[in-house]
């Protein structure tokens, strides 16, 4: 029982998670101003390594302020419930082996629900702020979330059903078993839906259309400031971890790589934040090379293309499998 408290606590549980989103953050952060020829965090610590730690704090220790017409239910709970279901999604990922902190069959279906109620706590924050450009964006990310979220949810379940589990684990084994990746196969449409969904999930460019700052004044996070501002940027952070770990997962093997007898552990997370670090480096080219859409362009694009593509590899991998 203590193990498992240990785990759970710091390693591959909250501690590392929590470390590693920052980790990932500064990755994204140098790649995309080195992509912009810019230099990119460079001050706090070598490299500017602790500059997405240092950012956090600095936010801990402003003032924080409730709007007087906010809802101080909502606006106190919000940004305490959506780190939280991030951070519960991450602990099903098989960080140091073929389970995570928590597995059973059909986590992957429970890690898709958190990120969408994750989506629907930033609708109820935009909107218990009582704020006019707050609204908007709560409204843009309600919408956003019609558009992306079968096609995703029918990327990853393509996977699931061409492996033939339900489960993180089950799926790692398939392809352990077959010797190969998932996207060596038709499963890189899906990679490939994932990526570009992925991106509306954490409304990163191109579709960082509910907090579009030239537009909305950061949209439904306008009036949040200090600790809850913090912990919805720590928020940003954990969805990053957890999206570049799943498809690091479901399409590259996650932790499968050669082992070493006594070393398994060590090995096993090398490969998962190898692997996971690819899948981040998509993530923040895909963010430097595209302009941001308009709301109707993206729901367009998600049920014009993206819906049909993900109904065309149903399709494929039901025959294939």
């Amino acid at each position: 029982m203590i193990w498992k408290i240990l785990e759970a606590l710091i390693f591959p549980g909250a501690v590392f998670i929590l470390t590693v989103s920052l980790f990932y953050e500064w990755i994204d952060r140098k790649l995309y101003a080195r992509l912009q020829n810019r230099v990119g965090p460079h001050l706090a610590g070598p490299f500017g390594l602790f500059q997405p730690a240092a950012d956090f704090i600095k936010l801990l220790s402003k003032e924080d302020i409730i709007p007087a017409a906010a809802d101080r239910f909502l606006f106190t709970l919000t940004p305490i419930l959506a780190p939280t279901l991030i951070l519960l999604g991450c602990m099903f990922l098989p960080v140091a082996g073929l389970n995570g902190i928590v597995s059973f069959n059909g986590d992957l279906i429970v890690i898709i629900a958190l990120m969408s109620f994750c989506t629907i706590t930033i609708y109820l924050a935009g909107e218990g702020s009582n704020n006019r450009f707050a609204s908007i964006g709560a409204t843009r990310a309600a919408l956003q979330l019609i558009g992306y979220e079968i096609p995703l949810t029918l990327a990853l379940l393509c996977a699931a059903i061409s492996t033939g589990s339900l489960s993180l684990r089950g799926i790692v084994e398939a392809q352990m078993a077959n010797g190969t990746w998932l996207i060596a196969g038709p499963q890189l449409i899906g990679f490939a839906i994932f990526v570009v969904a992925s991106q509306a999930e954490m409304e990163r460019i191109p579709f960082d259309i509910p907090e579009a700052e030239q537009e909305i004044v950061a949209g439904w996070s306008v009036e949040y400031t200090g600790r809850r501002l913090g912990l919805f940027r720590l928020t940003k952070d954990l969805e990053l971890f957890l999206l570049s770990g799943l498809g690091a997962t479901l399409f590259l093997g996650g932790p499968l790589g050669p082992l070493i007898p006594g070393l398994e552990p060590l090995l096993h997370t090398i490969y998962f934040l190898a692997k996971s670090i690819l899948v981040l480096i998509v993530f923040t080219l895909v963010r430097t090379v595209f302009a941001r859409l308009r709301i109707d362009q993206m729901i367009s694009f998600s049920w014009k293309y993206l819906m049909p593509l993900a109904i065309f590899l149903v399709i494929i991998t039901e025959v294939i499998a």
